[in-house]
C-alpha cells in the first residue's frame, strides 16, 4: 500500500521524491488514423527518451452520443470548432484493434504503453492488454462508477483535475481508496487547447502534494517545453506531453503538440534540471570544497617588523583562503606580531603574540 506521498511504481519505474521524473508522451489522435504512423510515434517517443507512450482507448460511441443538438456541439472559436462531439471523437479515437499491437512494440524497444479508459469496456480491454497502469483523464474525473472500475484493478492511476474542484478532487481520490487502492498520482492540468501560459499556475504542484498526500506531477497542454521544465523545478514528478511527428502533418492535437525533436530536448532538459534539484544538503560536494581556495583569508598587505602592532593598513581580507579566517580580524588588529612578515604572506597563529 502506498504510504500518504509515498512512491507509486509503474512497470519497475518508481515515480515519486529522489527518483527521476516519470515522461509521458501523449499520443492522442496524432497517428491520423494511420497504423503505420502509430507505429512511428511509438518509435520516435522512444528514440526521444520519454518513460511511456499514452493511448486514449475509446470510441466515438463510448464517450458522446451521435446528436447535432448545441449541447453536441464543439466550442465556438475553439480548435475544433464546427463539428459535433461525435464526429470529433470519430477522427480521434485510436481503433482499438491496433493498441495490441502497438503495446508489443512499445514492449519492444523498452518503452511503457497504457492509456486512458474512457467507460468500462474499456478497462476490460486494457486488463486484457495487460497495461500496466491507466490514466483519467480531467473530463472523467467525477465519472465514479469508471473510477470503481479502475480503481479495482489495483494498479497505479494518474488522474488529471482540470475541471475539477478541490471537493472533486477528494471525492476522486475517496472513490479509488475505498476499492482498496491508493497508487494515486494526480495531475495538475489546464483544461485549454493551448493551455496560456497565465493558467498554469504550477504553485498549485506543491499546494496539491500537501492538501491530498499523492505524488503530483503536469498534464501541459502548453506549448514550447519552458512549463514542463519549471514544473520538474517546482517538485512535478511525472510530465505529460501531447506528441506527434510533425505539427505540420495536422491532426486533431497537432496544434499543441510537441514535435519529435522537441520532446527529445525537452527530455534532455528535464534531466539536467533534475541534476540542479537536487536535494536539501548543507555539506558541501568535492566541487565547492575545493572553489573554497579562493574565499577570502587574512595576508599580510604591507611588511610588517617584529614586535609591530596588527592595523588595517598591513593586515588585510583578501582572495584566496590560505590564511586565517577574517572572522578572527577584530581580534588580531592591535596585537603585536612575533616576527618579521613578507608582503603577500599569509597570516598564521605563530605571528602573532597571543
Amino acid at each position: 500500500m502506498q504510504k500518504e506521498n509515498g512512491n507509486v511504481t509503474i512497470s519497475g519505474k518508481t515515480i515519486g521524491n529522489g527518483n527521476p521524473c516519470f515522461i509521458i508522451a501523449e499520443m492522442s489522435g496524432n497517428h491520423n488514423m494511420d497504423y503505420s504512423r502509430a507505429e512511428e510515434l511509438v518509435k520516435a517517443a522512444a528514440s526521444a527518451g520519454v518513460d511511456a507512450v499514452k493511448l486514449q482507448t475509446y470510441t466515438a460511441d463510448t464517450i458522446t452520443l451521435n446528436s447535432n443538438k448545441d449541447c453536441f456541439m464543439t466550442e465556438e472559436g475553439g480548435l475544433w470548432e464546427g463539428q459535433t462531439l461525435y464526429d470529433l471523437y470519430r477522427q480521434a479515437y485510436t481503433p482499438w484493434e491496433w493498441q495490441p499491437k502497438l503495446k508489443r512494440l512499445a514492449d519492444s524497444l523498452g518503452i511503457i504503453l497504457f492509456s486512458s479508459p474512457f467507460d468500462c469496456s474499456a478497462v476490460d480491454f486494457l486488463e486484457d492488454m495487460k497495461v500496466p497502469a491507466y490514466k483519467i483523464a480531467s473530463f472523467e474525473i467525477m465519472d465514479t462508477v469508471l473510477l470503481r472500475k479502475v480503481a479495482r484493478t489495483g494498479k497505479p492511476i494518474l488522474i488529471s483535475t482540470g475541471i475539477a474542484t478541490i471537493g472533486e478532487i477528494q471525492e476522486a481520490i475517496d472513490v479509488c481508496k475505498a476499492e482498496g487502492n491508493d497508487k494515486l498520482i494526480l495531475l495538475k492540468c489546464t483544461s485549454a487547447y493551448p493551455a496560456p501560459y497565465e493558467e498554469m499556475n504550477l504553485s498549485m504542484i506543491k499546494n496539491l502534494q500537501n492538501t491530498f498526500g499523492c505524488q503530483v506531477g503536469l498534464s501541459d497542454h502548453s506549448m514550447g517545453d519552458e512549463i514542463a521544465i519549471a514544473a520538474v523545478a517546482m517538485g512535478a514528478n511525472v510530465i505529460e506531453k501531447h506528441f506527434t511527428l510533425k505539427r505540420s502533418d495536422g491532426g486533431v492535437d497537432s496544434a499543441f503538440s510537441m514535435e519529435a525533436e522537441e520532446m527529445r530536448v525537452m527530455v534532455q532538459r528535464i534531466r539536467n534540471v533534475e541534476k540542479a534539484v537536487g536535494k536539501i544538503d548543507y555539506s558541501l560536494s568535492m566541487v565547492q570544497k575545493k572553489e573554497r581556495q579562493f574565499g577570502r583569508s587574512l595576508f599580510v598587505s604591507k611588511a610588517i617588523k617584529k614586535g609591530e602592532i596588527f592595523t588595517p593598513d598591513n593586515i588585510r581580507s583578501v582572495r584566496p583562503s590560505n590564511g586565517l579566517e577574517v572572522k578572527y580580524y577584530d581580534e588580531i588588529i592591535g596585537k603585536k606580531s612575533t616576527r618579521d612578515l613578507e608582503f603577500a604572506k599569509p597570516l598564521e597563529w605563530a605571528d602573532i603574540c597571543t
